[in-house]
């Protein structure tokens, strides 16, 4: 990902990265200080500006408001709402994800999927 300009990340991204590794955390397979580093290492890359920090603003949340809305037969839960919503307010062309749910929704507004799907 080094050297790339078109990676968008948020403050909520780091906050769901870290609530997964807690999860692990709690199941004895990794360590608090992996969960800091990860932490750590992700804050001081949208620092740097190695992403481009996308804000979680009140246009963000009406947006998402919209997908649940005009994505009804999706059942998004709301972190996943707003992450499409802030990479749509990004113009973004792709999304990162492995949820299916946000996958989906993603698809539906037109946004590619990284990983792609297994044929």
């Amino acid at each position: 990902m080094e050297g790339r300009d078109d990676l968008l990340a948020s403050d909520l991204v780091v906050t769901e990265i870290v609530s997964a590794l807690s999860r692990r955390l709690r199941q004895g397979v990794i360590t608090d200080a992996m969960v800091h580093r990860v932490q750590q290492g992700i804050l001081k890359r949208l620092d740097e500006g190695v992403y481009r920090r996308v804000e979680l603003t009140g246009e963000t949340h009406r947006r998402a408001e919209a997908l649940f809305v005009r994505l009804n037969h999706i059942p998004l839960r709301a972190a996943d709402a707003l992450h499409v919503a802030m990479a749509v307010s990004a113009r973004a062309a792709a999304m990162a994800s492995f949820d299916v749910r946000q996958r989906a929704a993603a698809r539906a507004v037109g946004l590619s999927i990284y990983p792609p799907e297994e044929p």
